[in-house]
């Protein structure tokens, strides 16, 4: 799964010398069963290895015995699908249409659920157990006899194979591509569900489809699965939705009698009876409801705003903690993508001289407060990123692609270029106006023309925020320096929504973070059956024969090692490729919070999971005078 956020917008020796080719049926059914043991188990992953026994008690980065109650209040800082941080207008949250609310998930089990402290790992939920046949093409699971939804109705086989289904028919893009490969899906009585898988399925589509939400197949009758509503849905998840204002505040309320509550895998878990979002338009909006206590926690993603203003006398007289967290150990990628869709960002000459405009280190300085490093990578802050010259079993993966690729990716991976840090750095303006008139562009009067009398304009979409419109400033006086003209476009969050999953822009800025270990996300981010797809991640528009190869190499990676090399490879390809202008990153989380919550000792390697492992600490509130 790819998830958009705002903090900062899934081998061995013989095997290193696989290099790309077309893949057959066989060849994924192979893979994606190489490394799944046989029998029923409580778990699953990737490549087969489980921290946690079939009797766990408790994960281990979660307070079993954590209190329940309280309330915390927060602005969404993480979002999946069509889900939006700045307003909301329906409750469909896994389709395309409309602006959904955070945390919509929170209201759905799921077959199996992700262990945070494992790359890739799931344990049964909804699930006791999950079967995988000896050629890898059927997935057996037995279903929890005492699974219900919220109403006190059972969940059965055919609320699982209906929610599936319609999934594949009707749900968000991030899930139609992988569920292609999913044959079928049956009931075969009340309690187990069987699925059927193509044979062209990478390993991690038997973690996907055991992550599923489950819509109760009754409560749809007679509804549209994919209409804008603000109808709250049935769900059997912990929490349900409560009081809401459309584009305003969503509750969402802990289910009292939450059928799942007692299970090893949710113990420790959903600890606030109450998880209130609170939505801003303006930043300014919602860090002044902060300071008030209106809201209880927040992440801040303004480097200026936490050098200077965290000074209000709420922290001074300790009500309010502020720290960093760690980071998580994800592909981590935020970036202004160009839409080579469009003819005038065709020529890689052409989006790499807009990139050398940028000048990081005088924004860094002048306005990040030096709080941040340049992003380099695609799969940034992983184990995936290439540094250097490229080993030989990255060699061996694009050795058959040399004709087709740039030079640059057979050399020390691209990086994205430094400044003196004057905000107008003349040798890189130089190298900038060389490559465009090495890609056509030539001087008519203020203004840059191609051949064809096409003007070189670069419009940046951004949401209605004065932020990035300051943090774009600089860039755009130096692209108009050369002669583009260049311009920033806010818009609100429908219409920006909108415009990004028709592609209808010409630069646009994201933070993009996937799973641990990227497999079916890759499709659905850089392969070519996604670039025209409406709604798909594919924001670039890839399109490159080595890609897809090296995707499909990925897809039936039979170990880490292997796939860590292949995405290192196509990290090279992606680079030397300029699809974007690389922005920043830092490696920890800005948290303040009113001092009244809780928490683990440990933190996981690949999640923040505040909502659901924190809890109210009603000593801590007292003391700060906050009444329970």
């Amino acid at each position: 799964m790819i998830s958009f956020t705002r903090r900062g917008a899934l081998f061995g020796a013989a095997s290193l010398a696989i290099v790309p080719k077309l893949i057959g049926a066989s060849g994924f059914a192979e893979a994606a069963h190489a490394a799944t043991p046989a029998g029923p188990r409580h778990g699953m992953s990737l490549f087969g290895d489980l921290k946690y026994g079939a009797d766990f008690a408790h994960l281990d980065y979660v307070n079993p015995e954590a209190p329940r109650g309280g309330r915390l209040v927060m602005v969404p800082s993480q979002a999946y699908y069509n889900q939006s941080f700045l307003t909301f207008n329906t409750l469909s949250s896994f389709v395309i249409r409309g602006d959904a609310p955070p945390l919509m998930e929170l209201t759905f089990d799921s077959l199996m659920k992700w262990a945070s402290d494992e790359p890739d790992a799931c344990y049964g939920l909804v699930a006791e157990s999950v079967e995988v046949s000896e050629d890898g093409l059927t997935l057996h699971f037995r279903l929890r006899p005492e699974a219900r939804f919220n109403d006190g109705t059972p969940l059965v086989a055919d609320d699982v194979v209906y929610s599936m289904n319609i999934l594949k028919e009707k749900g968000h893009p991030d899930l139609l591509l992988p569920l292609k490969e999913m044959v079928s899906v049956e009931a075969d009585g009340e309690h187990d569900v069987i699925v059927k898988l193509s044979g062209k399925h990478s390993p991690e589509l038997k973690l996907v489809v055991a992550q599923l939400p489950i819509f109760s197949r009754a409560w749809y009758q007679g509804r549209a699965f994919d209409a804008s509503t603000l109808d709250a849905p049935l769900g059997s998840g912990p929490y349900e939705v409560g009081e809401l204002q459309q584009g305003r505040f969503i509750e969402y309320r802990r289910v009292e009698d939450y059928w799942a509550k007692d299970l090893p895998i949710n113990r420790g878990f959903h600890n606030f009876d109450v998880i209130r979002l609170e939505f801003f338009r303006d930043r300014q909006a919602g860090f002044e409801a902060f300071k008030k206590g209106a809201v209880t926690f927040r992440e801040e993603f303004s480097s200026k705003s936490w050098a200077t203003e965290y000074d209000f006398p709420a922290v001074v007289s300790g009500k309010v903690a502020t720290e960093l967290m760690p980071d998580e150990r994800l592909p981590d990628f935020q970036a202004w993508y160009f839409n080579t869709r469009r003819g005038k960002f065709a020529d890689p000459a052409t989006r790499q001289a807009i990139g050398l405009a940028f000048d990081f280190e005088w924004l860094n300085t002048n306005l990040f407060y030096d709080s941040y490093r340049r992003t380099a990578s695609w799969f940034e802050k992983s184990v995936y990123a290439a540094e250097g010259e490229p080993s030989d079993a990255e060699l061996a993966l694009l050795e058959p692609f040399r004709d087709e690729l740039p030079e640059e990716v057979f050399g020390p991976a691209v990086v994205p270029p430094t400044s003196d840090g004057s905000g107008v750095d003349r040798d890189n303006l130089r190298r900038a106006d060389e490559l465009l008139r090495q890609a056509g562009w030539s001087r008519n009067g203020g203004q840059l023309i191609n051949n064809q009398g096409d003007v070189l304009s670069v419009e940046f979409l951004i949401q209605n925020d004065p932020v990035s419109e300051r943090v774009l400033g600089k860039f755009v006086d130096s692209l108009r320096r050369l002669g583009v003209d260049a311009s920033i476009r806010p818009v609100d969050s429908a219409q920006y929504q909108a415009r990004a999953s028709e592609f209808n822009f010409d630069v646009l800025g994201l933070r993009l973070r996937s799973t641990p270990t990227p497999l079916e996300s890759l499709r659905a981010s850089y392969g070519s059956a996604s670039a025209d797809l409406p709604g798909s991640r594919n924001y670039a528009g890839i399109h490159l024969k080595a890609v897809d190869a090296l995707i499909d190499q990925a897809l039936v990676a039979n170990d880490r090692d292997t796939h860590r090399n292949i995405l290192r490879a196509l990290d090279r390809i992606l680079r030397a490729h300029y699809f974007v202008v690389p922005q920043w990153y830092q490696d920890a989380h800005r948290v303040a919070r009113w001092d009244m919550f809780s928490r683990p000792e440990t933190k996981p390697d690949y999640n923040f999971p505040f909502e659901t492992t924190w809890w109210y600490d009603d000593e801590k509130a007292k003391r700060i005078g906050v009444a329970g």
